[in-house]
């Protein structure tokens, strides 16, 4: 039997954060399933690790990915509750302290 690959829900990385978060703390996941999944935790890593050139490059592979056709439209509900996360990840942070 294989073992479940990191970052799954068999197989938590050692830095996952589910279990950590505040009850009120809003939170957004990445699925595998989505096709952009894997270039967008890449370019959250090179953003992190202060890789201007390769973020920049992802991003770039990133947005040829998507100018031929969006993988869903930009009216998607699904979008509009993504901005409304990210407002919320604003507020939360200006309200509570590391």
């Amino acid at each position: 039997m294989s073992k479940a690959p990191i970052g799954s829900k068999a197989n938590p990385s050692e830095f996952d954060v589910i279990e950590k978060l505040a009850e009120d703390e809003p939170y957004f996941v990445i699925r595998a399933h989505d096709p952009l999944s894997s270039a967008l935790v890449e370019l959250h890593a090179y953003i992190g690790a202060g890789q201007a050139g390769a973020a920049h490059n992802k991003l770039a592979e990133i947005m040829a990915l998507t100018s031929a056709r969006a993988p869903r439209p930009a009216s998607s509900p699904k979008y509009r509750e993504t901005f409304a996360i990210s407002l919320a990840m604003e507020q939360w942070r200006d309200t509570h302290e590391d």
